[in-house]
């Protein structure tokens, strides 16, 4: 059964669709434009965002297009637990995550970015190494939600995927490129009010039109014994698990939360990121369930590309009218976090190569931090649209980031607590974990005999890891290596043997392994003690008439702080723990 071509707009309907939804955006943007522009505004809008936009942005930005595509394809694939594995722990990441964002406002209350943040406990080679890491992530994100939007245009109208791709590019540039993070937050909100509105008609009424439940009774045939269990392993240990280290790592490492994180008032993390948890939960596990629709229906995505399963599945049983609602909801989903990157590479940019690294803090001319922040977005989207012609598949994309990520999740999180890391220690242990992770993912050498044991071991050590940083932010120290240790110990017997035959969940624990270890093994004994009142010094605003004091353009500027002369030496400074 598959009837993709049932419904199917005429090029005039789709420009009328794209041209009010990107002219709307726009219009909206440009409200916001102001005669002189302000840099910090452009990169976190003056660190003061409400709560309704800031945990609508934060909804917005983790539910995009790709994300519905690869749930979907996750329902596929894996049947009914796919969805449930990527939207419940991509939605309690979320939630992990608030502790140590609050941790990181309280140290760096005005920062623009991780990295500069990085770079005021560290040095340039962390900074550069987590920006870098951040240039390629936004790019392959934005990449990804090119190819959504490609794919959506291509199913749905006469223009072909390359026309669809170049669309949205346009679109999007168009109301991002002025305003930066002030019009993606502002158009975060509309844009997700709309997606919830859509979804509450859209979900319910293609399960009608497909005859549900008969379907899921008459159609069972179609799905093997795992695809069928609620609790298979397979979709757990080929999705769930992968993507529980792979969004714990997004959710530390990705410019885009943490450019949100900097820009909600301080008293507001909280509720932000838990509304944020069961928005994105909600949704993306609804969106899901179109996989696992189509699987039970035995529907086959046209040349086996699981990306086409959505816009398909909509064309075969949407009217033409619900069919418009969900062509705006899924251009919407994409265009929310498609801005997020352009606005996150710009920020990176902006401050950590040019108001860092080039001019230097306290020298930095706002009026060129805005012009270097709006070529890197149009160099973005140029490079995007590049990229995305290959149409590579969207949920190894984010697993493969995810995973990458995983090896500055730990030196980064330690750099926030503990006075004794050092920039060598973040450097050294990070280029390891990138060493092992590479190998190990693409399986260059037989994970068999000694190595396959020597990863199982590593992945064990990932597990306690992971399982004891999430228990660390809630609960301290203590309670962390009591669940690190206990899940070391039971996870053992079923992974020691067994896990090294699926190289992504064993690759993504490796880099957290590898990178844990060695930097611990390269702190522990270090006299180093930072501290940790420098870091809200060395950041802050690059705007004289934004400066606050104690920023980078007041005290921070300081040529006698601390260590300010040479930021390559920030841990050779012995001071006191101010935690």
């Amino acid at each position: 059964m598959n009837e993709a071509s049932a419904v199917q707009f005429s090029a005039i309907t789709v420009v009328l669709l794209l041209v009010a939804f990107y002219g709307g955006t726009y219009l909206i943007s440009h409200r916001i434009r102001k005669k002189k522009e302000n840099a910090d505004a452009y990169m976190t809008a003056g660190n003061k965002i409400g709560f309704g936009i800031s945990a609508a942005s934060m909804t917005a930005t983790w539910i995009w297009a790709s994300s519905m595509y690869a749930s979907a394809e996750a329902g596929y694939t894996y049947g009914i637990s796919g969805p449930i594995h990527y939207g419940l722990w991509g939605a309690l990441m979320i939630l992990f995550i608030y502790p140590f964002g609050k941790r990181i406002r309280a140290v760096a209350p005005q920062a623009h970015s991780i990295a500069e943040v990085m770079y005021a406990r560290h040095g340039r080679s962390s900074q550069l190494m987590l920006a870098g890491s951040n240039v390629v992530g936004s790019l392959i994100s934005l990449m990804s939600n090119f190819i959504a939007g490609g794919v959506l245009i291509a199913m749905l109208s006469p223009f072909t995927f390359i026309q669809g791709v170049l669309t949205v590019a346009a679109g999007v540039l168009l109301y991002t490129l002025w305003s930066g993070f002030r019009a993606s937050v502002l158009t975060d909100f509309i844009q997700v009010m709309a997606m919830f509105a859509a979804v509450a008609v859209i979900i319910p009424f293609i399960f009608i039109a497909a005859d549900f439940p008969s379907a899921f009774e008459t159609g069972a045939q179609n799905l093997s014994a795992e695809q069928q269990s609620f609790f298979s392993s397979e979709a757990f240990l080929n999705q769930g698990a992968p993507y529980i280290a792979a969004v714990l790592a997004y959710a530390v490492g990705n410019q885009t939360i943490a450019q949100r994180l900097f820009a909600v008032r301080k008293d507001l993390i909280k509720p932000t990121f838990i509304t944020a948890t069961i928005g994105y939960g909600a949704m993306v596990i609804g969106v899901g369930m179109f996989g696992v629709l189509a699987l039970y229906l035995g529907f086959e995505p046209t040349d086996g590309d699981a990306n086409n399963i959505i816009p398909e599945m909509a064309a075969s049983y949407l009217p033409a009218v619900l069919l418009a609602v969900f062509f705006v909801m899924i251009i919407g989903a994409l265009s929310s976090t498609a801005d997020s990157d352009l606005a996150a590479m710009s920020s990176i940019m902006m401050a950590d190569v040019y108001g860092q690294n080039v001019a230097g803090k306290g020298r930095a001319n706002p009026r060129t931090m805005l012009l270097v922040g709006r070529v890197t977005m149009l160099l973005a989207t140029a490079a995007a649209v590049s990229f995305a012609s290959l149409q590579l598949s969207i949920l190894d994309l984010l697993v493969f980031v995810g995973a990458l990520w995983g090896a500055l999740v730990f030196p980064v999180l330690a750099s926030f607590y503990w006075k004794k890391v050092t920039n060598k220690a973040f450097t050294v242990s990070v280029l390891a974990a990138l060493a092992c992770f590479v190998p190990v993912r693409f399986e260059w050498f037989p994970l068999s005999g000694a190595l396959g044991i020597l990863v199982d071991l590593l992945s064990v050590t990932g597990i306690a890891v992971i399982l004891g940083l999430m228990c660390f932010g809630f609960f301290g120290i203590k309670v962390a290596k009591v669940v690190a240790v206990i899940a070391g110990v039971v996870s053992a017997p079923f992974v020691i043997g067994f896990l090294h035959d699926y190289a992504t969940l064993s690759a993504s624990l490796v880099a957290y392994a590898v990178s844990t270890v060695v930097c611990w093994a390269m702190s522990v004994r270090g006299t180093a003690e930072f501290d940790f009142a420098l870091i809200a010094q060395r950041t802050g605003n690059f705007d004289d008439d934004g400066a606050a004091p104690g920023t980078a353009t007041g005290a921070a500027a300081d040529a006698d702080a601390p260590g300010a002369a040479n930021p390559e030496n920030y841990d050779t400074t012995t001071v006191g723990d101010t935690r």
